[in-house]
C-alpha cells in the first residue's frame, strides 16, 4: 500500500526539473508547463470524490487495478503527446487513475487494523511517502538529461505495470460482501452528507487535512526562498528540499514509538502543539527580521516532524468511527487535503514579498486551525 502511494508524488515530482525542455519541445512558454502540476492536482481532488463511493461498493482490489489501467494508458499518452493540450488533458486523466492510488490504500489499512493499529501503519507509510519527494526530482535530474523528458514518464509507466504485476499476485481483496454498500446517488449523498455532518470526522479530517496543506505551501515557495531570498545555488535545491522530507520521515517512526506506549489521540495533541509552536517561532523570527538560512531550515525540518506525527494519527481518528463507508471517507479526507494544499499553495504564489512571511502566515494559520480542531473538537 506504500509503494502504490508514492506513485502520486512520483507522479508530481520526478518530471520537473525538465519543465523547460517540455517547453522548448512543445513550443510554449514555462508558466504554461507549469499548469501541467494543477490540472493534475485538481484532477486528483475532484477524482477522490467518485473513487470513493465505488471501493465501498465493488471493494478494494478491481477499483485499484482499473485505477492502475487507466494511469497506465494516461501515461502513454503523456509520453506521446505531440501538443501541450494533449499533455494537459492526459495529466488530468492520469490524475483520475492516480486518485484511486491514494484512496483504497487507506480503505485497506483501516479494514485491517483497528484505529491504533492502523496509526502504526500509517506512520510506516510515511516512511515512504517522505522518500518518494526526495528520490522522484532527483531521479529526474540524473535521467533526464540521458532519456529526456518522454523517457522519464515512460519510466513512470514502468512503475505502473509493476505495480499492477504485485497487487495482481499479492492483493487480497480486505472489503468483506456483508460491508459492500448499495452504489446510488441517494446512497453516495447521504454518505458524503452524513461525513460532513459528522463531529469527529469532519475534526480530524481538517485537522490532518490542513496541516498537510501548510507542506504545499512549503513546496510552493521554496525555490523562489531558498534559491532567491537565501541565495542557495540551484544544483543545491534538493538537498535543503529533501531535509524536510527527512523531517516527515523522523516524525512517522516517533510516531510508532510513541503509539506503543501512548493511545493515537493523546500522540495526535502532543503533535499539534509542537507543530504550532514551529510555526509561531518561524512568524516571529520573520517578523523581528531575524530569520536566516538556518534558522528557516530547523523551523521548517522540526514542522515537518511534527506532521510526519500528525497526518498519519489524524488519519487513522478521522477513519475510526466509518465502517461501511471507508472508501468515502478516505476520498472525503483526500479531495480535501489536496483542495486546501491548491489553495494555500496558489495564495503563498501570488503574494510576493521576498521574506518567508507569506510562508509563516500560511503555516501559522492553517496549524493554528488544524490545532483548534484536533484538540479541542475531535474527541478520542
Amino acid at each position: 500500500m506504500a509503494l502504490i502511494t508514492a506513485l502520486g508524488p512520483i507522479t508530481i515530482d520526478m518530471y520537473l526539473p525538465t519543465f523547460p525542455d517540455i517547453a522548448q519541445d512543445l513550443q510554449v512558454s514555462s508558466h504554461e508547463i507549469e499548469l501541467t502540476v494543477s490540472s493534475y492536482l485538481l484532477g486528483l481532488s475532484v477524482a477522490q470524490l467518485f473513487i470513493g463511493p465505488i471501493t465501498d461498493r465493488y471493494g478494494r482490489k478491481k477499483p485499484l487495478l482499473f485505477g492502475l489501467g487507466l494511469y497506465l494508458l494516461a501515461t502513454i499518452s503523456c509520453a506521446l503527446a505531440p501538443s501541450f493540450d494533449m499533455l494537459l488533458v492526459s495529466r488530468t486523466l492520469q490524475a483520475f487513475g492516480a486518485a484511486a492510488c491514494i484512496v483504497i490504500p487507506r480503505a485497506v489499512i483501516r479494514d485491517h487494523y483497528s484505529t491504533q493499529e492502523a496509526a502504526h501503519a500509517l506512520s510506516l507509510l510515511m516512511l515512504i511517502m517522505g522518500l518518494a519527494p526526495v528520490l522522484a526530482p532527483m531521479a529526474g535530474s540524473f535521467l533526464g538529461p540521458i532519456i529526456g523528458w518522454r523517457g522519464l514518464f515512460a519510466v513512470m509507466l514502468v512503475v505502473a505495470v509493476l505495480l499492477i504485476i504485485l497487487c495482481i499476485i499479492k492483493l487480497e481483496e480486505s472489503l468483506k460482501p456483508e460491508n459492500a454498500v448499495k452504489l446510488s446517488a441517494k446512497t453516495i449523498s447521504s454518505n458524503y452528507f452524513g461525513l460532513l455532518r459528522h463531529r469527529n470526522f469532519m475534526a480530524f479530517a481538517l485537522s490532518g487535512g490542513l496541516g498537510m496543506a501548510g507542506l504545499f505551501s512549503f513546496i510552493a515557495s521554496s525555490p523562489t526562498i531558498f534559491i532567491t531570498q537565501f541565495g542557495i545555488a540551484p544544483e543545491n535545491f534538493g538537498f535543503f528540499f529533501g531535509l524536510n522530507a527527512g523531517g516527515l520521515i523522523l516524525g512517522s517512526q516517533i510516531s510508532v514509538r510513541m503509539l506503543r506506549k501512548h493511545p493515537s489521540f493523546s500522540v495526535l495533541k502532543i503533535a499539534l502543539l509542537l507543530g504550532l509552536g514551529c510555526c509561531a517561532i518561524g512568524l516571529l523570527l520573520t517578523l523581528t527580521g531575524l530569520m536566516n538560512l538556518s534558522l528557516f531550515v530547523i523551523c521548517m525540518f522540526f514542522f515537518s516532524a511534527c506532521l510526519g506525527v500528525i497526518n498519519p494519527n489524524a488519519t487513522a481518528l478521522a477513519l475510526k468511527e466509518q465502517g461501511g463507508r471507508l472508501g468515502v471517507a478516505s476520498a472525503l479526507m483526500g479531495c480535501m487535503l489536496f483542495l486546501f494544499g491548491t489553495l494555500t499553495s496558489s495564495l503563498v504564489s501570488s503574494w510576493q514579498t521576498g521574506t518567508t512571511l507569506p510562508l509563516f502566515t500560511s503555516l501559522f494559520v492553517c496549524i493554528g486551525i488544524s490545532f483548534i480542531c484536533g484538540r479541542f473538537v475531535g474527541r478520542a
